[in-house]
């Protein structure tokens, strides 16, 4: 849940993670929304407060986006399956925000109901070497508590600013390891609505991608997630950990709001074996500043809001960039980001 966001499913590049942030999710046709009556609806039926007119660029990490037509948290899974079922079964747009990572919210906002994932129960079993999270749970919270059980596996996680649900939804994954290397099941709510328990073969995970990325909406939605680890030596992890967080500091803008890797990795035979950063960096890009939005001199694959910029200012400077890579070497890459909201009537410059 795109951590980073879906919209009915629940999202380091070159070395960097690329944040599961959100989960794109259900949408489908309203023939009216009013989002002062739904709300209302919702209150009363599954007793989860909403609010109008959110500003949505709080929830996510690149600190841009206009605000959520209707807006509202779920706490837990039984929220978030309810408020999935309600505005499914009513054509009500739906877009699931993990940790909000990942993702570029329109100026706009978002329209129908978006909902925040704080599905956050998680159990771990040093002596199975599993753990099972639900959606909401952020990915660095799940490196270190199975870090406390002894068990190695997910220390990757600490690199991935986003949600569980978002990581399975792009397959994040950072520091030569990524969630197919230790997923087992998911728990997944169709659209019809009955849950049901999905093994990794069945997710088609392939780099920063899976099933969910590939379907067509209504979506489905990643309620939990279940993983097999191994023992290990609680120091030994935390050693590792460490180091993870030592790269981090020195080789990304931490603290600057960001949407985490902007591009994907291309194709080695495509790229000559250059990352996106590396491709974009060799392209003369770093510190290049649309607006607000700059490409950071310390990571050249993390397009930061480091002067209060907007929406559109993130997907000019994203747009630029792209086609100045494709113009000095041929590559286009593509984007690891999900832009979510109103995007209509934008045009990508040509690359």
């Amino acid at each position: 849940m795109s951590d980073g966001a879906t919209t009915a499913a629940g999202p380091p590049g070159d070395a960097a993670p690329e944040a599961a942030g959100t989960e794109p999710t259900a949408r489908g046709p309203a023939a009216t929304f009013d989002p002062l009556a739904v709300g209302t609806e919702i209150q009363r039926r599954l007793g989860v407060k909403t609010s109008r007119l959110e500003p949505l660029a709080r929830f996510t990490t690149m600190r841009v986006g206009g605000p959520a037509d209707l807006f509202a948290v779920a706490h837990n899974a039984f929220e978030l399956r309810g408020l999935a079922k309600f505005a499914r079964s009513r054509g009500i747009p739906l877009t699931i925000l993990g940790r909000g990572s990942n993702v570029v919210i329109s100026d706009a906002g978002i329209r129908g109901l978006t909902v925040q994932n704080r599905a956050e129960s998680l159990r771990v079993s040093a002596e199975d070497g599993t753990a099972t999270a639900e959606s909401g749970v952020p990915m660095a919270r799940l490196a270190t508590e199975t870090q406390l059980a002894g068990l190695t596996g997910l220390e990757f996680g600490l690199a991935i600013p986003g949600s569980v649900g978002g990581a399975v939804w792009a397959n994040a994954g950072a520091h030569e390891a990524e969630i197919a290397s230790v997923l087992t099941s998911v728990s997944v709510l169709p659209p019809d609505g009955t849950e049901v328990a999905m093994t990794k073969a069945e997710l088609r995970l392939g780099y920063r991608d899976s099933r969910f990325k590939q379907q067509s909406e209504p979506q489905e939605l990643v309620i939990a997630a279940s993983f097999r680890l191994q023992p290990a030596s609680a120091e030994e992890i935390r050693a590792r950990l460490d180091d993870i967080r030592r790269w981090r500091q020195t080789h990304q803008p931490l603290g600057i709001p960001s949407a985490g890797s902007f591009f994907r990795n291309p194709p080695a035979e495509a790229s000559g074996g250059r990352s996106a950063g590396a491709l974009i960096d060799q392209a003369g890009l770093k510190g290049t500043r649309v607006g607000g939005a700059s490409v950071s001199p310390k990571h050249a694959n993390f397009l930061v809001n480091d002067q209060k910029g907007t929406a559109a200012d993130v997907r000019r400077l994203g747009d630029l960039v792209r086609r100045d890579v494709h113009e000095r070497f041929g590559v286009r890459l593509e984007h690891e980001v999900v832009f979510l909201g109103d995007w209509s009537g934008w045009k990508e410059d040509a690359a």
